[in-house]
């Protein structure tokens, strides 16, 4: 009861430190807000709301269907132009895309030809000018295909269901990983700072005079760190990702935040370890950052993790970031059923107690 009691008042200690931060409370507020909005909002991976124009000389009712066919998400809807005006509207950056339907093209297609159909693509738009190319030719032939009943028949009928993201929106992953990724970098900053400012201030001398076990230095560290973290989580998942960018997340932010607790966990314990290696705090800066961004690149977040090479996959099942990531994804967007995951949670759990008995042997070290 007594070591439960040091662990509460030192965690408030924390906090009232934490208070007169300012740097760091503002770095906080940046991270959990506009550092999620923007790369969510703006950085969006594919083809979303292209512009595009149809010079349609054909006028049939084959050329309306393929207009009809195109409309948002993906594209804008679609604007008829002029021949004469094409080339000096995609000169100016207008259009992205232009089709170009022929004349005859309804009769050509009956007549069982094989009419020509011109897609000009404004290049210079890299991020969507080779997927929005492929998703035009996609759905004119689909839209052909309805039109024309099926003349050609197809040995297999190819049904495609898209599951937990319909509209296959970029934005809804960016915000979970960015989320994830926040959580990481924080959990590992907040405590390896705290812990060497009470070096920088002296106020570890204090410590080291009181009847204090290495552990309940560590524990109250972790706790005051992470309720910070989960609460701005929370608020972030509430305002920003909710609320802001307006992504449903038909997963349970309780179960999120529990996974994020034990997860956090085992960051804080690894900004401790790195902290006891430190003599300062730029020191402590230079030597998280191979160590936190390997953890982020190789975490399944930007790149999947079957991408990479078998012995880097063994390798990663030791980062707790590699599972966090798949929780998050798993709990909040597919409302997977815990027990489907309970293994990434043992997982997470396991490599956090082995990294707190490192940085509890690394403490009574540093105390000295």
């Amino acid at each position: 009861m007594k070591e439960a009691l040091h662990i509460f008042y030192l965690g408030i200690k924390e906090f009232t430190c934490l208070r007169r931060d300012y740097i760091l409370v503002c770095f906080l507020l940046y991270t959990f807000s506009l550092d999620i909005y923007m790369p969510a909002a703006g950085s969006v991976i594919g083809v979303q709301h292209a512009s595009i124009a149809i010079i349609d000389e054909d006028k049939t009712l084959t050329s309306r269907f393929i207009a009809d066919s195109i409309h948002e998400p993906i594209f804008q809807n679609p604007v008829n132009i002029k021949m004469s005006d094409s080339i000096r509207l995609q000169d100016s950056g207008a259009y992205t895309f232009v089709i170009h339907i022929p004349r005859n093209f309804e009769s050509d297609l009956i007549a069982g030809k094989k009419p020509e159909l011109l897609i000009n693509v404004d290049a210079t738009a890299m991020s969507q000018a080779f997927i929005g190319a492929a998703y035009i030719q996609e759905i004119i032939l689909e839209s052909i295909d309805r039109q024309q009943h099926s003349s050609m028949a197809q040995p297999v009928n190819i049904v495609t269901r898209t599951l937990f993201n319909e509209n296959l929106q970029a934005s809804w992953f960016l915000a979970i990983t960015q989320i994830a990724y926040n959580i990481t970098i924080m959990g590992i900053l907040l405590t390896g700072t705290a812990l060497l400012r009470e070096r920088e201030h002296g106020t570890i001398d204090h410590l080291l005079v009181l009847p204090l076990k290495p552990r309940e230095i560590i524990l109250s560290k972790v706790w005051s760190n992470t309720a910070v973290i989960i609460v701005f989580t929370w608020l972030s998942i509430e305002i920003i990702v909710k609320g802001f960018l307006g992504i449903p997340l038909p997963g349970s932010i309780g179960y999120f935040l529990l996974a994020a607790v034990i997860y956090l966990f085992a960051c804080t314990t690894i900004g401790i370890l790195l902290a006891t290696f430190s003599r300062s705090t730029p020191q402590f800066g230079l030597l998280a950052i191979p160590v936190v961004i390997p953890m982020l690149l190789l975490s399944g977040g930007t790149t999947p993790i079957e991408n990479m090479p078998a012995w880097l996959q063994v390798a990663l099942q030791f980062s707790p970031t590699t599972h966090f990531i798949e929780l998050s994804i798993s709990i909040l967007l597919r409302d997977t059923d815990i027990s489907l995951v309970m293994d990434r949670f043992l997982a997470i759990s396991a490599i956090g107690i082995c990294v707190f008995i490192a940085a509890s042997y690394r403490f009574r070290r540093f105390l000295v």
